[in-house]
């Protein structure tokens, strides 16, 4: 065995990553571990994980495989026991001509290799991936056994009790409680899994658990029905939420410390007929720091908004379906707006992510607290822009134009199909056309809409219902993705968004004044340049980003 680590440690050498004296000094440290020669290097500094995997890629010819650019096959990864895929770092990926692909973060453990062998009964094909890459997708891809076998674990020794209760101590302590493994593992799996929502939901003598990935609702995985009760009360105390009520809809969040990063999660509950219904929406705040280029608003559309939120006050409101990523936008252009000499103060409900040099409020009906109540508060914190998370109510929106006209920028979420349609929600909510057209200085509508896979993208020609679609005279050629392993048969993958930009100019608020009709708005938006959301997503497809059939999923609902 320490002739196999020396190899590694000379190919080290050979490379120039480290001198003889380094490896003589490791070699010694590692007596009386069980720790490897490269964890070592790595430990003590003198070599990152990616220098070995390219010393070994290149001096031994073996493939070097980045795990989180594909996707396996379930009856890939059952091939090979948890315990031995952790004890070793390797990972099963595929099977080919009869040798099963492993990738293995020291692929010269010959111990391992053989170990493999006796247990699956194949040869074995070697590649190598970054330590931490591996040890992330063996969470991923093996969570799905550990949930299943704690379901298991839980119906061996609950379901047959006498007394089939179950007592917030077993709840809280994880060696009494499988349903604790079976939760955090369906929780991290979701994360690994970048899922934005885990659904749990009862059915007849199931409980069903499903993702959303990229904006679809996917099945992981049923259970037995008896868990629901277990699980229900297991996520309320993590949500500090009443486990005596089931009858009426509750809402809480609680922090999930994964081995990665810790992750925020809104937790809803409703009952239905079944029993309770819980739905966790998974909150990164990775996502809350991103640049507007990144979530897809560039160009001329980038330059519109850049115009907009330059203006010293008005109000910017943001359109679009729950999940469409209005908050995410909202939260870019606060980052955009983020610096020392401006007063941010925001009120949502609920505060999603938490904002560097962003003074924040929560909104709490228990107790009276309101949008309207807490925005005539931050009227008297002498703000420079003002984040209302959603204007649902007629005294919200009075006191956000009120707001808008004493010099504060004001920024806003409305419920509208489209822009055009916020401006009949405000004179619906009784704001005079006039204020509406004096205080509203820009309106953005958007979507989310799945992007093709890049791995499997491949080229058509244009047939002529997709000409008709959009609206194009001459066959072109269209993107589209075929479905593989990465995208999991989808042929997408990832999303980004699709914006609509309403600039409100001299011409457009004299019309809202005049109280036109939204279709006559609409014309005269289109003569001024204005690009929808149907033309956006069109030339979207045109670039190759999305499908044809995505589009109409997403502007027209097939």
């Amino acid at each position: 065995m320490v002739k196999i680590r020396k190899r590694l440690g000379e190919i080290l050498v050979d490379s120039g990553l480290i001198t003889e004296d380094v490896l003589k000094k490791i070699l010694f440290l590692q007596k009386g571990t069980d720790k490897k020669l490269g964890e070592l290097l790595v430990t003590e500094g003198f070599v990152r994980d990616e220098q070995i995997v390219e010393a070994l890629k290149n001096q031994l010819g073996i493939e070097y495989i980045n795990l989180d650019n594909i996707n396996i096959k379930q009856n890939i990864i059952d091939i090979i026991p948890e315990p031995i895929a952790r004890k070793y770092e390797l990972i099963p990926v595929d099977i080919i001509n009869g040798k099963l692909l492993v990738v293995m973060s020291d692929p010269l453990n010959y111990f391992a290799i053989e170990e493999i062998k006796v247990i699956t009964g194949y040869y074995v094909k070697t590649a190598i991936s970054l330590r931490n890459i591996i040890l992330a997708n063996i969470e991923k891809y093996y969570g799905r056994n550990r949930a299943e076998k704690a379901a298991e674990s839980y119906g061996k020794t609950y379901i047959n009790r006498k007394d089939n209760s179950i007592f917030q101590e077993e709840l809280q302590d994880e060696e009494a409680a499988p349903i604790i493994k079976f939760m955090n593992t369906v929780i991290g799996n979701a994360i690994l899994n970048n899922a934005s929502d885990v659904h749990i939901e009862p059915e007849e003598d199931s409980l069903r658990v499903r993702y959303r990935i990229d904006g679809i609702l996917k099945e992981i995985m049923r259970v037995d029905g008896s868990m629901l009760e277990p699980v229900v009360s297991r996520i309320k105390i993590m949500a500090d939420l009443n486990i005596a009520e089931k009858r009426l809809p509750q809402d809480g969040r609680f922090t999930f410390k994964s081995k990665q990063k810790d992750i925020d999660l809104r937790i809803s509950i409703v009952p239905t007929i079944l029993g309770e219904k819980i739905v966790m929406r998974i909150l990164d705040k990775a996502n809350c720091s991103v640049e507007l280029p990144d979530i897809g608003l560039y160009g001329d559309n980038l330059m519109n908004l850049e115009n907009i939120i330059k203006k010293p006050y008005g109000i910017l409101l943001v359109c679009g379906p729950t999940g469409s990523g209005k908050t995410t936008t909202l939260y870019s252009i606060l980052n955009l707006l983020n610096n020392s000499s401006k007063n941010i103060i925001t009120i949502e409900d609920p505060v999603e992510y938490h904002l560097k040099g962003i003074n924040q409020m929560q909104v709490n009906n228990k107790i009276g607290f309101g949008f309207a109540k807490g925005l005539r508060s931050m009227l008297r914190q002498d703000p420079d822009v003002i984040l209302v998370g959603e204007i649902r109510d007629d005294e919200t929106a009075e006191i956000s134009v009120r707001s808008a006209l004493t010099g504060h920028l004001v920024l806003s979420s409305i419920h509208t199909n489209n822009g055009i349609g916020a401006i009949t929600r405000l004179q619906d909510m009784k704001v005079e056309s006039f204020l509406v057209a004096s205080t509203v200085i820009g309106i953005i509508s958007q979507r989310l809409v799945r992007k093709i896979c890049p791995n499997c993208k491949e080229t058509y020609t244009s047939s002529n219902i997709d000409m008709k679609i959009l609206g194009i005279k001459h066959t072109c050629k269209l993107m589209k993705g075929k479905g593989c392993t990465i995208c999991g048969g989808t042929g997408y993958k990832g999303r980004t968004a699709i914006f609509e930009i309403i600039n409100i100019d001299k011409n457009i608020k004299q019309l809202i004044t005049a109280k036109e009709s939204e279709a006559f708005l609409e014309e005269e938006l289109e003569k001024s340049g204005t690009v929808f959301l149907k033309e956006a997503c069109i030339q979207k497809v045109l670039n190759g980003v999305t499908t044809v059939e995505e589009m109409l999923r997403v502007t027209y609902g097939y």
